[in-house]
């Protein structure tokens, strides 16, 4: 075995060597640049990396990185917050739900409140953590909040077909899943779109594959470019997306190969499939996409939580002073909105992209409060 010093030694070594890479890349990057592009992250987690490790600041000038609705958390309406508040609140659920949907904002109240009241609310990492709640519980509703791109959507396929083997009449699902390809179509669709490029998020690639980006980046003639999420991936994605604009190329290419293939899981996608259809879905902040969510097919319909408990039609009104939808939409930068850091903070979120883990404004806020 390695001794420990040896260990730490390779540690320094590695991150040496990745250190001196980022570098060269970012050279490489400003010596093929010849006039300014806007290049837009798709992808939270790549928003905190960029930002982490300051590689906006690395690069030239002329390359603007501009963040994306690629939160899930963030792109949550706030009627589906409501939703799951009023249900949570009743005396009969179990209500479960990830970690990181308790401190999300709706109208009045978040989950964690309902938490606080007395609500049985349960923190879950996986839906087959409900399912076995159901099975265990055969008096109590047991509800799952299921929010996610492409990448959360099959685990809670499988719960919600394996509940339905089961016959759990007691499982329910309230259902805020999204999809990306409709997203970046709405973003190329804004009268106020400057995004010349694409970084596509690796995870969601490694389930969807990279087929449904094709014909955007030929109708819009914009290169899309799978990445990955450490330093190297990013500048190496923001290079190859470089390289196709400079060379008036539109096209989708996968630097993120270690894990996504253009067919991507069709295991995964087969259960999705299965269970789900696609749907028209409102995004926080942004508004109704077309086809840009998922709801249940008809032989599931009786494990959708929201018509069991009769919270649909559920209307809310985001804050005026936020600007949480710009931000998503790329239109402004956290620290462009007047609440950034003194009405809105993490302790006290006005949007989501302030309490996720994935927002823009919480990376700002971390990472880049003072301006520079």
């Amino acid at each position: 075995m390695l001794a420990t010093h040896q260990i730490k030694l390779m540690k320094y070594v590695d991150e040496y060597r990745d250190a001196r890479r980022v570098k060269q890349l970012a050279e490489a990057i400003r010596r093929k640049t010849t006039r300014p592009w806007n290049l837009m992250e798709v992808c939270g987690g790549q928003t905190h990396a960029i930002l982490r490790f300051g590689l906006d600041r690395l690069l030239p000038p002329e390359i603007r990185l501009i963040h994306g609705p690629g939160c899930p958390v963030c792109v949550t309406p706030i009627e589906i917050i409501d939703q799951a508040v009023a249900i949570a609140r009743r005396p009969e659920v179990i209500f479960c739900s990830f970690g990181d949907m308790l401190r999300v904002p709706g109208s009045e109240n978040d989950l964690l409140s309902v938490k606080s009241e007395g609500g049985d609310l349960r923190v879950v990492y996986s839906p087959m953590d409900a399912v076995a709640l159901a099975g265990d519980h055969a008096d109590r509703e047991v509800v799952f909040f299921a929010i996610g791109f492409e990448t959360t959507a099959p685990a809670v396929a499988m719960a919600i077909a394996q509940a339905d083997r089961l016959a759990l009449a007691n499982f329910s699902v309230l259902v805020s899943h999204v999809l990306v390809p409709p997203a970046i179509r709405a973003v190329l669709d804004s009268p106020g779109n400057v995004v010349q490029g694409f970084l596509a998020a690796g995870h969601v690639c490694t389930v969807m594959g990279t087929r449904q980006y094709e014909p955007i980046a030929q109708q819009y003639g914009v290169p899309i470019v799978v990445t990955g999420f450490e330093a190297l991936d990013i500048l190496q994605g923001v290079a190859m997306c470089v390289d196709q604009l400079e060379q008036g190329r539109a096209e989708v290419e996968i630097q993120y190969t270690r894990c996504v293939r253009p067919e991507g899981n069709r295991a995964a996608l087969a259960q999705v499939e299965k269970v789900f259809q696609t749907a028209g879905r409102k995004w926080r902040g942004i508004g109704q996409i077309p086809d840009s969510g998922l709801s249940l097919r008809a032989d599931y319909a009786r494990f959708d939580a929201a018509a069991r408990f009769r919270v649909e039609g559920m209307q809310a009104d985001e804050p005026a002073v936020c600007l949480a939808g710009a931000v998503l939409q790329g239109h402004k930068r956290p620290d462009e909105c007047p609440a950034f850091g003194t009405e809105c903070t993490p302790e006290n979120p006005l949007g989501a992209p302030m309490v996720s883990a994935e927002g823009a404004c919480a990376a700002y806020y971390r990472y880049r409060r003072q301006k520079k």
